[in-house]
């Protein structure tokens, strides 16, 4: 039986059941070998040359391989059908050579399908070739190219930067754009302009709203009502007149469907859509894939098979109707600029397969599915087709026009099963709906809203936008635009905050340095032109040796001088060049460089190992920092006050604001410290609620097994821990509120804990029953029960548990004893929880009639 060679179980699994069991088909699990992270894994001194390693958890996997050659000398690689694919492809065959399990008389051929059904992969195995090394060696320029800057880059930021992780030839790149976007927004000046909108009413008692576009006879622009009293006039202007329609223009309009998905546009819709991440996307499309419910994921291609074209118009006349099929089949041209990665576009395998079809997918994949099946078809669909309105209302003197527009939906076409989402949501005014309006006719007004606004500054990235700004900009490939996105935030130079991505100082810092020591190799169009150059030796058009060798030539040279620079003098220039961001003007003139804690020292740019910051040069006598961006000149650390002779300090670091007893010395060098809990907020902290996170753990009590209960905050949230004697570790309970880190009692702390010990998955174990069901809460609802803990009989009404007196039998106990007592609790707590932050105003926004 000849052995077929996939990447992935999942894989064989499912072309073992198309190919039968005529032949053996297993799976390498990715790529069977990599360059060994140590100096001399490419060679620069001979010709690049490569020395690869098998790694651990491969080998296996190879040697499974090879045993199964022993029983049929005939190799069949059907590995995915792009650059990475060819590659794991001549891997394997490299590495069998080396074992002596391929012979000179194996026969070796290559197969690819760009999707796993019957039909495809009989077809491939129908029409194999030889592995293709132009393929072949675009993959080997790009992996040393990676390595080269990997490898000799990294270290030059380990002693230059310490907390610096990595750099990487596209990752510093794609970091850049999200450093360089943080400070467009940092150095954008809001601008103040007005708007006026007036709510007007037919003759037949019909509202639309019109926006105020002439006055004075002139047509205003955006920020020509520059403040509130601008927009005052123009509502007097409007309200001093009687209005009627001038004009009413109806124009039809079209929208045709958006192409099929490629790698780029699934990931992006995926992150409007769903909030997906790339790799997410990547991931669950690969399953998909794997199990042979659609096409290869990782394509620049949007052009569809001939077959499937027809394919979805059959399933879109069958669903929808022939209304909604154009004459002629749609054609969507390619945008790669190399055909060796454009395949066709990601498309459902079986268009007659809808999601509702597939109830067995996990919800991630049946929602990933949904989206493909339906971008899809409305890809061949016919275009939506529209009415679109522009309604005039204005003075008969000609100095007031106000504009109404609208549209109405006259076929809706593709737009029946799907649209395409948008990165930044806008209200679109030509999206609503207006009433009958007649030229000529009164308009009456109702109301006359002037309405302030600010210029915005550009949006943070997110995954989706920052995949399509590489996109643009010709940045990477498909296949990589996942693992670089994850890799700079995996290193903790990015963070994604509700889907926002926010350069850390540590990104700041690489970016800075990289920027003015490696300016070319983070250069958006250097980076393009070399993924232009791989492009080329795909297609056979360039030699990749020497694409390396006029690369290596002039990054050599860039390291060799950089790693002469003293630490010094490296962050001296960083100083200077961050000088605009970290030393902003004081409103009071003086210099932005002198410490504001003991006013004589001058601030200076430090790094530590988690990253850049500003210090005072008074250091140790002077203990101030704050972080490089976005706390102002001032910093932002507070003094709360003393406590046995310590200064109580607010501080913010990288994971947020923390309180801290004193400041670092020789003898102590870390002081207790304490973040602040979810939901806190820094400005309600006050020196008592500091010293009472400084005081944890709090200790609960003794626990009746030995040991003291202690609650806390943790990196997961509050919780209570105890560890019993002859336990080798301590059992912890995450706790839901973080009052309860001040406030939890024994017998609820030892309950808790005795249900966790008793079910550790955190799993269908039954509440404890009640000695005695009281009923409902007489003021506040709830149930009131008694039940028996290990410090005895208590009354239980939602989070509070009140101690019986040993006076009383539990059976004895009324609603209106356990309502006495469960007050009594109460009111002994002490709320820690801070005060809801006031909500802010909305923004300007007058009325006149």
């Amino acid at each position: 039986m000849p052995v077929v060679v996939v990447e992935s179980p999942a894989k064989a699994k499912t072309i073992n059941k198309y190919l039968g069991s005529d032949y053996t088909v297993l799976a390498s699990y990715g790529h069977v070998r990599d360059l060994p992270a140590k100096d001399g894994s490419v060679d620069t001194d001979n010709e690049f040359a490569m020395t690869w390693e098998v790694g651990r958890d491969s080998a296996k996997h190879v040697r499974a391989i090879a045993e199964a050659l022993k029983d049929d000398n005939n190799l069949i690689l059907a590995t995915d059908p792009d650059r990475e694919g060819e590659a794991i492809s001549w891997h394997l065959e490299e590495a069998l050579r080396k074992r002596r399990a391929v012979k000179k008389d194996t026969p070796v051929s290559r197969v690819v399908f760009n999707a796993i059904t019957k039909s495809a992969v009989t077809e491939a195995m129908q029409n194999p070739r030889d592995v293709d090394s132009d393929l072949v060696e675009a993959y080997l320029a790009r992996r040393a190219l990676d390595y080269l800057v990997g490898f000799n880059l990294s270290p030059v930021l380990w002693r230059k930067l310490p907390g610096a992780r990595s750099a990487g030839r596209v990752q510093s790149v794609c970091l850049r754009l999200i450093v360089e976007r943080e400070e467009e927004i940092e150095a954008f000046n809001a601008r103040e302009y007005w708007s006026v909108k007036a709510l007007l009413q037919t003759p037949r008692g019909q509202d639309f709203e019109a926006r105020l576009t002439v006055l004075g006879g002139q047509k205003l622009d955006r920020y020509d009502l520059e403040n509130e009293t601008a927009a005052e006039l123009a509502v007097q202007a409007i309200s001093s007149r009687d209005l009627a329609v001038q004009s009413v223009e109806a124009k039809p309009a079209t929208r045709n469907p958006s192409p099929p998905f490629m790698t780029s546009t699934l990931q992006q819709e995926a992150s409007r859509k769903f909030g997906f991440g790339a790799r997410q996307t990547m991931s669950t499309a690969q399953r998909l894939y794997e199990a042979g419910y659609i096409t290869y994921m990782r394509t620049d291609g949007i052009d569809m098979a001939p077959e499937a074209v027809a394919a979805a118009r059959d399933a879109i006349s069958d669903r929808y109707g022939k209304d909604f099929i154009p004459a002629n089949p749609r054609i969507y041209k390619n945008k790669a600029k190399n055909a060796q990665e454009a395949h066709e576009c990601i498309r459902p395998t079986d268009m007659t397969v809808s999601a509702s079809d597939l109830a067995k997918l996990e919800p991630d994949q049946r929602k990933l599915y949904d989206l493909i099946w339906k971008r899809t078809l409305a890809s061949q669909m016919e275009s939506a087709r529209f009415e679109r309105t522009s309604v005039d209302v204005g003075s008969d003197d000609g100095q007031v026009v106000l504009r109404a527009t609208g549209q109405v939906v006259v076929f809706e076409g593709f737009l029946k099963v799907y649209e395409e989402g948008r990165d930044d949501q806008v209200v679109d005014d030509d999206d609503k709906r207006l009433p009958q309006i007649m030229e000529g006719e009164a308009a009456k007004k109702t109301g006359i809203t002037p309405e302030q606004h600010h210029t915005q500054p550009p949006p943070r990235y997110t995954e989706a936008t920052l995949v399509k700004r590489m996109e643009e900009l010709g940045i990477g490939r498909p296949s990589t635009y996942a693992s670089v996105i994850t890799t700079i935030q995996d290193r903790e130079y990015v963070r994604k905050d509700k889907n926002r991505l926010f350069p850390e100082d540590k990104g700041r810092i690489v970016t800075i340095f990289l920027m003015n020591f490696f300016r070319q190799y983070v250069g958006y169009e250097f980076t393009a032109n070399l993924e232009e150059e791989l492009d080329e030796i795909s297609a056979g058009d360039m030699d990749y040796k020497e694409v390396l060798a006029r690369f290596w030539r002039d990054f050599s040279a860039a390291i060799a001088e950089t790693s002469e620079l003293r630490i010094s003098e490296v962050l001296d220039k960083l100083d200077a060049a961050l000088a605009p961001q970290l030393y902003p003007p004081r409103e009071d003139g003086s210099d932005p460089r002198i410490c504001p804690k003991c006013g004589t020292g001058q601030l200076h740019l430090k790094t530590s190992r988690t990253g850049g910051f500003v210090g005072c040069g008074n250091y140790p006598e002077c203990t101030y920092t704050r972080p490089i961006a976005g706390e102002g000149a001032e910093g932002d650390e507070r003094l709360l006050g003393e406590d046995n002779g310590d200064e109580i300090w607010l501080k913010s670091g990288r994971f947020g604001p923390y309180v801290q007893r004193g400041e670092p010395t020789p003898e102590n060098k870390k002081p207790p410290r304490a973040s602040l809990p979810k939901g806190w907020s820094k400005d309600d902290i006050t020196l008592e609620k500091a010293l009472i996170l400084l005081s944890l753990p709090r200790v609960v009590g003794a626990h009746p097994d030995g040991g003291e209960v202690k609650s806390n905050f943790g990196r997961f949230g509050p919780y209570i821990m105890h560890q019993a004697e002859g336990e080798a570790k301590p059992v912890y309970v995450n706790l839901k509120d973080p009052a309860d880190v001040f406030e939890i009692g024994m017998n609820r702390a030892v309950e808790m804990l005795a249900e966790k010990r008793a079910n550790p998955g955190g799993r269908g174990r039954a509440a404890a029953k009640p000695l005695k069901e009281l009923g409902e809460h007489p003021d506040e609802g709830g149930p009131v029960n008694v039940l028996d803990g290990r410090y005895g009989p208590y009354v239980k009404w939602g989070k509070v548990n009140a101690t019986i007196p040993k006076e009383v039998e539990p059976a004895d106990v009324t609603m209106e004893m356990a309502v006495g007592w469960i007050a009594e609790k109460a009111a002994k707590k002490k709320p820690a929880r801070k005060k809801a932050a006031p909500k802010k105003k909305a923004a300007a926004k007058k009325k006149a009639g």
